[in-house]
């Protein structure tokens, strides 16, 4: 594929085969969260129940896992993309990107939140986890950089 002046589309690639790639550890990172909030959620009590039992902690993990399994789905068709190198990779990898990086963002702040008192200190894992999900997605673009890249491939597509 030949690029414009000043462009480098072997580069671009690989960074969009990276964001891809990136989308796979942001979803596992999510799913620890949840998976270590659960965890807490069936062992912590609180008024003479485990806190799991409440059914505003339960819709907090439900959210979560939705947004978990959209996730590891954009990441499973993105990694399938990348391995057939067909048309679709790039798309796949910026739908991948920008939702992983969303969603791993809220995962490990709602983590944080189900954990208490304990999930914003240091003793607990919760607080690296959440450092991890802001960091990541700055790393290869932000998630609107990505959603940008998608909405100009749908234009080209549609033109």
């Amino acid at each position: 594929v030949e690029g414009q002046a000043g462009e480098a589309p072997a580069i671009a690639r690989v960074l969009t085969i990276g964001a891809g790639l990136l989308a796979a550890e942001q979803t596992g990172g999510a799913q620890f969260c949840l998976d270590a909030t659960v965890d807490y959620a069936k062992q912590r009590v609180q008024f003479g129940r485990v806190i799991g039992s409440f059914q505003a902690y339960k819709h907090m993990l439900a959210d979560m896992m939705v947004l978990i399994e959209a996730s590891r789905s954009a990441a499973l068709y993105a990694a399938a993309a990348i391995d057939e190198d067909g048309n679709e990779l790039a798309e796949a990898c910026h739908v991948a990107q920008s939702w992983a990086a969303d969603c791993y963002r809220r995962c490990s702040g709602d983590a944080i939140q189900l954990h208490g008192g304990i999930g914003f200190t240091w003793e607990h894992h919760a607080h690296l986890y959440f450092k991890r999900a802001r960091a990541t997605s700055a790393w290869l673009g932000t998630p609107e950089q990505h959603r940008e890249a998608l909405a100009k491939i749908i234009l080209q597509e549609n033109a």
